[in-house]
């Protein structure tokens, strides 16, 4: 497994979609979470499967919620620069360094 490190604005990412989905329905958030924890277990363990998105980033898309969860690699780990909603902001993540 390769582990995963974290651009700082990831946890705002996660937070306002987790709110978001908290204000829809009651645990909707919670899903939201288990989902994201299942998708970076997917990634730890197989990073290269999934399609390229851009030069060297990699984009795992979620299944029940419209987000994918945008890496690549840096010094034997992986670089997690963005949980991005798939129709809103498109490319926002692209200035955020390791």
């Amino acid at each position: 497994m390769t582990p995963l490190k974290f651009h700082p604005a990831v946890f705002q990412d996660i937070a306002d979609a987790y709110n978001w989905y908290q204000l829809q329905l009651d645990g909707l958030g919670d899903d939201f979470i288990n989902e994201l924890e299942s998708a970076y277990s997917l990634i730890s363990q197989m990073p290269q499967s999934w399609p390229k998105f851009g030069k060297k980033a990699r984009r795992f898309l979620l299944h029940r919620f419209p987000f994918a969860v945008v890496y690549f690699p840096f010094n034997n780990e992986l670089y997690v620069v963005a949980v991005m909603h798939q129709s809103r902001r498109p490319g926002f993540w692209r200035n955020r360094k390791v």
